[in-house]
């Protein structure tokens, strides 16, 4: 489906269900926060993994090194986890803007969100990796929490080699 189509997919069950949880997934550039942003404006609370490491540690090179990146994004998918759990209690309707490039993940999340009543609903973002490159390009040029290292032509291709595309997750492809 196209972007326009997923939004009005979107809005329609955030109108239609008080416990929803959508979930961002894709490599890296693909446009999960812009997406994200726009269910935040139909009355989503955004849980943001780049933005909490981000608002806990600065700007990668500049108040952590690289070395430490890893440990830190765990430590802030932990944070997280729980700001999700206590969101889910005070049934908040939320969108998790993560990569989830792991079917682990992905279901260790969908079961979570499930547990809890809640609807979930996974969003997969598919991008033409030339279009990936103009989009990291330029994301190289900014210095904020959504572009807080830049993503080199062997780091990308690494992404892709690892990402672990959902099939059969009742996922919404977006094109």
């Amino acid at each position: 489906m196209d972007r326009q189509e997923a939004f009005d997919r979107a809005h329609a069950l955030i109108q239609r269900h008080e416990r929803v949880v959508f979930m961002m997934c894709g490599i890296a550039g693909s446009g999960k926060t812009t997406f994200a942003q726009e269910l935040e404006k139909m009355g989503c609370e955004r849980l943001s993994i780049d933005q909490e490491i981000w608002r806990a540690n600065g700007r990668f090179a500049l108040d952590y090194a690289e070395h430490e990146y890893a440990e830190l994004r765990d430590a802030a998918e932990e944070r997280l986890r729980k700001q999700l759990i206590e969101m889910l209690r005070r049934e908040t309707k939320v969108v998790i803007d993560f990569s989830f490039w792991s079917a682990k993940a992905r279901a260790d999340y969908r079961d979570l969100v499930q547990r809890n009543d809640y609807r979930q609903q996974l969003v997969s973002m598919n991008i033409r990796p030339e279009i990936l490159r103009e989009r990291l390009n330029y994301r190289a040029s900014r210095r904020d929490a959504n572009a807080a290292f830049p993503i080199a032509d062997e780091l990308l291709h690494r992404y892709i080699q690892g990402f672990e595309p959902p099939h059969h997750e009742n996922e919404w492809r977006v094109e």
